[in-house]
């Protein structure tokens, strides 16, 4: 095995962030329109489900900061794009930290734990 420890890239955390809820919308029935896998290319996720659009932006949260804090001014022009296609908006938030030590890199193959609470509406 190699002891080297591999920290995942600022494209990884996200992707990992993104499969993290992903997960949940499907296991809640939301219809994949649109993903979009690059961190500053916002929406992540446009969805459907019971006939109402979605658009949902993704972010991976680094130790000390709160998952729960977002970037206002960004979703507030999320959802005023989202509400041209008469879109509801909901932020992601997904905290990822190192298991050992959350001062430290989330590492490739190595335990890490997940802050998450769920979709935040706009």
């Amino acid at each position: 095995m190699n002891n080297k420890l591999q920290a995942l890239t600022e494209q990884e955390l996200h992707n990992l962030a993104m499969n993290i809820v992903g997960r949940q919308l499907e296991s809640e029935g939301y219809e994949f329109m649109g993903v979009n896998s690059k961190p500053l290319k916002n929406p992540q996720f446009v969805c459907l489900k019971d006939k109402q659009l979605y658009f949902i932006v993704v972010r991976n949260v680094v130790y000390p900061n709160d998952p729960a804090i977002y970037d206002k001014g960004l979703l507030m022009k999320i959802k005023k794009q989202a509400s041209k296609f008469e879109a509801k908006t909901y932020y992601a938030g997904v905290g990822l930290f190192n298991a050992e030590d959350q001062n430290l890199p989330v590492y490739l193959n190595e335990a890490y734990l997940v802050q998450y609470d769920g979709l935040l509406e706009i």
